[in-house]
């Protein structure tokens, strides 16, 4: 059995943020939603997922020119 490192290591990276945007949204925007009310919880939900969308498109960017320099090689 092969042990791949770098594949352990994305998919423990992978597992790690997934982890911490379902904390994020389901722990702090429910603390919101229970604390303030339904209004608030959805303020908190429209400014987490506006504040994902740069970091989205950052590392869509990223994945892109990745893969443009391994087609290049």
């Amino acid at each position: 059995m092969s042990k791949d490192l770098r594949k352990y290591a994305r998919s423990t990276q992978a597992r790690l943020i997934g982890g911490f945007l379902l904390l994020v949204f389901l722990i702090g925007d429910g603390l919101i939603f229970l604390v303030y009310g339904k209004g608030a919880g959805l303020a908190g939900l429209i400014c987490l997922i506006s504040a994902l969308f740069p970091i989205f498109l950052i590392v869509l960017l990223l994945w892109i020119a990745d893969r443009v320099v391994e087609n290049q090689r």
